[in-house]
């Protein structure tokens, strides 16, 4: 059996961070079954994300990922960047031609999508419908 690399989403993390709510135990069952497709890997947008609750450290975090077993991918490649730049981009023109509205997004969405296509990763997400719209084709994980 090959083994493949299931990178993580913000929201997924944050699922299993939160003791409190119900989903915190669909998100540990999640992450325990990507963790036998392979490693499990964050993009470091979603480290950053993760930084933005005002109680987390790095400290906390870094022992966090390294008692998980995640690594943290810190390289974004020219071809990441390129292609996280035409997916918001197409993501923006949809919006506005559907709704007349600006986008309620922020390029770190397109940021963890286009490293899991770029390094040919599958993601592990609650937001799936966002992501197959802005990558086709990308490989999701089921939550």
């Amino acid at each position: 059996m090959s083994s493949m690399t299931v990178s993580l989403d913000t929201n997924v993390l944050i699922a299993l961070l939160n003791e409190a709510q119900e989903i915190n135990r669909s998100a540990l069952a999640a992450i325990e079954r990507s963790r036998k497709l392979g490693k499990l890997v964050v993009s470091g947008p979603v480290y950053a994300e993760l930084m933005g609750f005002p109680a987390r450290t790095q400290a906390a975090l870094d022992s966090f990922f390294n008692m998980s077993f995640i690594d943290v991918d810190w390289r974004f490649e020219e071809a990441v960047w390129r292609s996280a730049g035409a997916a918001f981009q197409s993501y923006v023109q949809r919006r506005v031609a559907s709704t007349g509205l600006l986008p309620r997004r922020i390029l770190t969405d397109f940021l963890i999508g286009a490293h899991t296509v770029v390094n040919n990763y599958t993601l592990l997400t609650l937001d799936k419908r966002h992501y197959e719209a802005a990558f086709p084709g990308i490989r999701l994980a089921s939550f």
